[in-house]
Parts: structure tokens; C-alpha cells; sequence
């Protein structure tokens, strides 16, 4: 393929209500592909939404009963990577005959676990689970609510109009994360994020000039009445503006130019036709793993075993049965 048709979703979720943000996501989905997009990528933590302004009553040496209520809350409307949670995103992609990016708030499915995962799932045209990526760094407080994740799902898949991949929100601060991604071949760099400073603009430029690669950048709009009223925490909003985050995704080609400009103030879609000869233009001066790497002075080692909580060992048949996070 010489271009491949995009769209960029500046949505916002139906916070703590997973089917809501289910059916708003497979609606946008479908919208993408009536007009012909064939990746569609939807913002971190896209379900059930990302909890903007919360402290979930923690801090050193003390956690409040409310805030357990909120994220217990939170807890159930996460998703498991069932088909009875993903069937309907599935189907959304089957219909848009389109590649789908979208974040969740991914919750194990070995039993009834605790830790949720700051997650980014792959969905392929015919409906099919590609992979998921668990954000490895949780930013902040977000470690409050999310574990890390570990190398096995530095995830990156084939298309026909190139390998896709990426890294959530801060993980794209990190170095050597991205270096992962570009030695991969990451030419379709996704970077969902929550983060609506004019700093995030930069970082997006970067990337793209850094990895001669298109980046498409999606984040939610959400204002403060978009939440629900019920929470047992919404008194924690009181003293923040009612614009909580407002947007900035944008698309930049391999140069670090704009496709299109960062959306702020509103939802909405951005589309683009991308002209894929620009990732091959690019390196005829720049290329970050291949001719202006010096992997006589450098070398980066990534581990992608999972990292496993559990693992049993027979001693007799040396076979090993492993419970996964």
C-alpha cells in the first residue's frame, strides 16, 4: 500500500460504566469505517474512562472508605478479555473492515484478581484479538490504580500498510521504550495519552522525527459535568476548572510535521490519508536502528518473558505450570 486511510477519535468515555463506553466506542468505530478508515485509533483508558482528579482517599498511611467505594466502582467497570466484554469492539471492526487501537482499563481474567492494567488492545479488520499492551510505568498516582506491566506484551502488528505499535501516555518518555518500538519497526506509532499540555505536542513531533514514523496522537475531551454525580468522591472536583482535559490528538508525519493540528475544545474525529513513501524518504538521512545506530558503542536488551507471580515446578518432569498476572 502506497497510503492508508486514518482516523484519530477524540471522545470521551461514559465514566465508570463499562457497557456505555462499549457502545460508544463500537459507534465510533463503525462511524470510522463509513468513511473509509482503515485504522481507527480511540484514547487511553477509553474504557471506562480515565479518573481525572481523583485521589481515591489515599495518601501516606491512610485509605478512606469512600475511596474504596469509587474504586471498587471503577474495578467492576474495567475489562476482562472475554468475548462476552470485547465481542461488541470485535464486531465494530469486523463492520468497519478497519484495524482498531483503543486503551482499556484491562482487568485479569485468572480468577477474581485485583490489580487492573493500564492496557492498549489491537483488534484486526476480521475482528480478531492482535495483542495488548500493559502500560509498564503508570504515571504518578496512577500507580494508585493500575500495576505494571512487563516486556512480553511490548506488542506490534503486521498490515498491509506496515507494522503498528506504540506506548501509552508517559511510557513515550522513556527512552528505551521507544527505542523497543522503533527496532520492532513500529511505521504506525500510536501514542494514546491523557495529557493535554502543550509539552504532549512536542513530544509528539519528537517521536516522529526520532523513529521516521507517522504518530497518531489521541486523547479524550471530558469536562467535570461529564462525570457522574453519584461517585462518593465528586466533592474531590469542586476546585477544578469544568474543561478537566481539553484534547490535543493529533496526527504527525515521519518529519515531525503536521498531518493534521492538535483538536482542542471538543469531541471529534480526525482524518487523514498518509502518504506511506514519507516513513522511506526519512531515512535516507535519519534511521535510529539502522545506519544512525552505533551498536558498537550502544545496545539496548529487552526482556520479554512475562513476569509471573506464581510458578510451579515438578521436580520429576521439570514441566512448570505458570499462573499468570
Amino acid at each position: 500500500m502506497e497510503t492508508v486511510q486514518v482516523a484519530v477519535a477524540q471522545v470521551a468515555s461514559v465514566f465508570a460504566d463499562k457497557q456505555a463506553s462499549i457502545d460508544k466506542a463500537a459507534r465510533v468505530i463503525r462511524e470510522a469505517g463509513r468513511e473509509s478508515a482503515d485504522l481507527v485509533v480511540l484514547p487511553e483508558a477509553m474504557i471506562p474512562g480515565y479518573p481525572r482528579g481523583f485521589t481515591y482517599g489515599a495518601y501516606v498511611g491512610n485509605r478512606s472508605q469512600a475511596g474504596r467505594a469509587d474504586f471498587a466502582r471503577y474495578w467492576k467497570a474495567s475489562m476482562s478479555l472475554c468475548p462476552e466484554e470485547t465481542g461488541p469492539l470485535q464486531a465494530a471492526a469486523q463492520d468497519a473492515d478497519a484495524y482498531v487501537v483503543m486503551g482499556i482499563s484491562e482487568r485479569s481474567d485468572a480468577g477474581n484478581r485485583g490489580t487492573l492494567y493500564n492496557s492498549m488492545l489491537y483488534l484486526a479488520p476480521d475482528g480478531e484479538i492482535l495483542g495488548v499492551h500493559r502500560k509498564l510505568m503508570p504515571t504518578g498516582s496512577e500507580r494508585l490504580i493500575w500495576g505494571s506491566g512487563d516486556g512480553s506484551t511490548l506488542t506490534v502488528v503486521d498490515s498491509p500498510f506496515g507494522r503498528i505499535g506504540g506506548l501509552i501516555c508517559w511510557e513515550n518518555y522513556m527512552p528505551l521504550a521507544r527505542m523497543a518500538m522503533y527496532g520492532k519497526g513500529v511505521s504506525i506509532y500510536i501514542a494514546p495519552t491523557a495529557d493535554h499540555r502543550d509539552s504532549w505536542a512536542a513530544t509528539l513531533r519528537h517521536i516522529a522525527c526520532e523513529g521516521r514514523c507517522f504518530v497518531l496522537g489521541c486523547n479524550q475531551y471530558y469536562t467535570k459535568s461529564m462525570y457522574p454525580s453519584d461517585l462518593a468522591l465528586i466533592d474531590e472536583l469542586d476546585d477544578l476548572p469544568e474543561e478537566l482535559c481539553r484534547g490535543g490528538s493529533a496526527i504527525v508525519d515521519p518529519f515531525g510535521e503536521y498531518v493534521c493540528p492538535p483538536l482542542y475544545g471538543a469531541e471529534g474525529l480526525l482524518y487523514a490519508e498518509l502518504d506511506l513513501n514519507k516513513i522511506h524518504q526519512g531515512h535516507l538521512d535519519f534511521d535510529v536502528v539502522g545506519h544512525y545506530h552505533r551498536p558498537d558503542v550502544f545496545k539496548l536488551t529487552v526482556n520479554e518473558a512475562p513476569n509471573h507471580a506464581l510458578v510451579i515446578e515438578d521436580g520429576a518432569s521439570s514441566n512448570q505450570q505458570q499462573s499468570g498476572t
